[in-house]
């Protein structure tokens, strides 16, 4: 079956000499272009037992290439399984609107922390109001900065408990069948977010202009911002392998890619 180093090696460095790239892609290719090759050496593992030896290449461990993700995956999720509790967990993803795209592309860094910063004050502080639940949480949340289709869409996966301690000290169950409503989380999570982007915009690029952050900041607040709630997942095993996915998730996988013929790609 062809694979992702395939088409890096025929048609990678073309590419390359074709294109102003940034650094770290021209990393990216090398490192999928040699992995478990002579390129990167290689090491001898020897059975205790038998005496038997193999020789291997080594791996490039990058976290783009399709051929290293499995393994770190499962180590992963092996290190996070000792962190879960036997409750339900719900899974909640906030996004942000497209209209951010580009100020976000440009200002990544102090975009991304906010989008955490946002969304996790959001889920603390309804968590804490008695009206929902009344007790301090707790999450695991994870970036994505792509969609299915490939195209720019930066959201945050959150995998959260379904419940919390008071208090007290006390445990307290979440109901059954959601978390807190949606429409107040995506309101809460905007004001957030619009409040923390207004008094840092002097330093984000796009918005330094007082025209251009009202007239964003105007399409933003009219708008409904998107957060999705999940049910809760059966098992705590399946929390791990749905984090898992999207942990160590690339953007094209090889068991996607159909064909390589006459200089295209099938995927």
């Amino acid at each position: 079956m062809p694979e992702m180093q395939d088409i890096f090696r025929q048609y990678g460095n073309d590419y390359l000499n074709a294109h102003s790239l940034p650094p770290h892609i021209h990393k990216v290719i090398r490192a999928i272009q040699n992995c478990r090759t002579a390129a990167l050496g290689g090491h001898t593992d020897t059975c205790d037992e038998c005496g038997f030896i193999k020789n291997s290449y080594n791996s490039c461990r990058n976290r783009h290439c399709p051929k290293c993700q499995a393994l770190t995956k499962e180590r992963w999720i092996m290190d996070r399984e000792a962190e879960l509790l036997p409750v339900p967990y719900f899974h909640v993803v906030f996004t942000l609107p497209e209209e951010l795209n580009e100020v976000v592309i440009y200002n990544r860094e102090k975009l991304f922390n906010l989008l955490f910063s946002a969304s996790a004050d959001t889920l603390r502080k309804l968590a804490m109001d008695g009206k929902y639940l009344g007790a301090a949480t707790g999450f695991t949340a994870i970036l994505h900065t792509w969609g299915s289709n490939l195209t720019f869409h930066p959201h945050v996966h959150i995998v959260i408990p379904g419940g919390g301690l008071t208090v007290d000290g006390k445990w307290r169950n979440s109901r059954k069948k959601f978390f807190i409503p949606v429409k107040v989380m995506a309101k809460l999570f905007r004001g957030k977010f619009m409040h923390s982007l207004k008094k840092m915009r002097h330093e984000i690029s796009g918005l330094e202009d007082e025209g251009v952050w009202r007239t964003t900041a105007n399409t933003l607040y009219s708008k409904d911002w998107y957060v999705y709630c999940k049910r809760p997942f059966k098992t705590c095993r399946s929390v791990l392998q749905y984090l898992g996915r999207y942990t160590h998730r690339i953007a094209i996988s090889n068991h996607r890619i159909l064909s390589i013929h006459d200089g295209k790609v099938s995927f």
